[in-house]
């Protein structure tokens, strides 16, 4: 192999990122810094005096709206493109969010529920349209890295975001969903202003249906074991931020001991993943899938042997996340690999699937450590290796068949 076809460090990515990729990722930074609805609404209704039934059901129906917004955004990317509907969708996001607070009072549930569904629909559905348009702007060798830029740009937010909101709280609970609503707002401004209006590739003329494009997607039977493997990926994921911190409850640990689970996490994504992504680009990608899954699920695994021990809950955190980092850009990659006419279709199957498994993970983590305790870790260990085996089956290319 010649110099020139090897993978690049991570610095010479980094210096020829395109311009308009850059603006698309500060645009998911900013974003998700106000990505406040998951992770405070159920904290948020208690105050306004919901119960936390009615919180929960909420935020149900926010997750359901974030599964179909995954779907209907590929959509929208193949009849107006990615710009136009990253613009949409925040556009509806920010006005949705902006009227919650009118709603967040007892005895309005209904009104309620629907908001917080269109408010998940719209905020999820610039996901695909984001993706694709990465794909199309980032060169193909840079395209896993390019993916692991999103992925850093959306923990960076996810990191930052809880210091943003304890400063809010303080002033005024309503200003954590309008705060939500001006970044979404901000992000649509800019993607109007410095993102390109990329037309993507529709199926031919002689289709003339979008029938087509998920009929290829529903015959692809290797897709189908990507996307198992997603979502069981994912509900193992989701473990990390339900069934540990009822672990670490259980065993009599100070609470300050989870975030500082958290933060080491944040910390080794944020800092790590770049440079194990530009070494990981040099394996064929369903190697990287299914060894990243593996390590995921010994992470996981390894929590159920940590036998009370903090450094042995951090260690195995790491591990965990070290896995994360192995699999993570290459699968979120992967669907935008498709051919243009059908490619946001894959994509937005994908971050459907994905979403699907993020809303189900804590119930399946609350009912699995409620009937198994610890076991829950064993549980997880095995699926981990499930979803392995799908990754290997799903992304392994077909061989090509011997010549007649």
């Amino acid at each position: 192999m010649t110099t020139t076809e090897k993978p690049a460090g991570v610095l010479a990515v980094l210096r020829r990122t395109p311009t308009p990729v850059r603006s698309l990722l500060g645009g998911v930074l900013v974003n998700q810094l106000g990505a406040f609805v998951q992770t405070f609404m159920v904290l948020y209704l208690v105050f306004r005096g919901f119960s936390a039934g009615q919180a929960g059901i909420a935020i149900a129906a926010y997750s359901v709206g974030s599964v179909l917004g995954g779907l209907a955004g590929g959509e929208l990317v193949h009849r107006i493109g990615p710009r136009a509907t990253i613009v949409t969708a925040m556009f509806g996001s920010a006005a949705v969010l902006a009227v919650v607070p009118l709603f967040a009072r007892p005895g309005m549930l209904v009104p309620l529920a629907a908001a917080l569904l269109l408010a998940g629909l719209a905020t999820q559905s610039y996901r695909p349209a984001a993706a694709v348009l990465l794909s199309e702007l980032m060169p193909g060798t840079d395209r896993v890295l390019g993916f692991s830029m999103m992925r850093i740009a959306l923990n960076l937010g996810a990191a930052l975001s809880p210091l943003v909101a304890a400063g809010l709280i303080l002033l005024d609970w309503n200003l954590l969903l309008w705060f939500d609503a001006a970044t979404a707002l901000l992000y649509a401004v800019l993607a109007i202003r410095l993102l390109p209006d990329h037309r993507v590739e529709r199926e031919a003329p002689a289709e003339g249906r979008t029938r087509g494009a998920y009929a290829t997607l529903v015959r692809d039977g290797r897709f189908w074991f990507f996307l198992a493997s997603v979502l069981i990926g994912s509900v193992i994921y989701v473990q990390y931020t339900v069934a540990l911190p009822l672990k670490i409850s259980a065993e009599g640990h100070p609470t300050w001991l989870y975030s500082a689970v958290l933060v080491t996490a944040s910390a080794v994504l944020i800092l790590c993943e770049l440079k194990i992504t530009a070494y990981v680009t040099r394996w064929p990608g369903h190697v990287a899938a299914t060894a990243g899954t593996v390590l995921m699920g010994l992470g996981v695994a390894g929590f159920g042997l940590s036998g009370g021990s903090a450094v042995a809950l951090v260690v195995c955190t790491v591990v965990f996340v070290f896995g994360i980092m192995v699999n993570g850009p290459t699968m979120f990659a992967y669907p935008s690999t498709f051919p243009a006419p059908v490619k946001a279709r894959y994509i937005s199957a994908h971050q459907a699937t994905f979403g699907l498994g993020m809303a189900l993970g804590p119930l399946f983590g609350v009912a699995a450590w409620v009937a198994l305790g610890n076991g829950v870790w064993w549980l997880c260990g095995a699926l981990g290796l499930v979803a392995a085996l799908c990754a290997l089956l799903g992304m392994t290319a077909p061989r090509p068949r011997p010549a007649a």
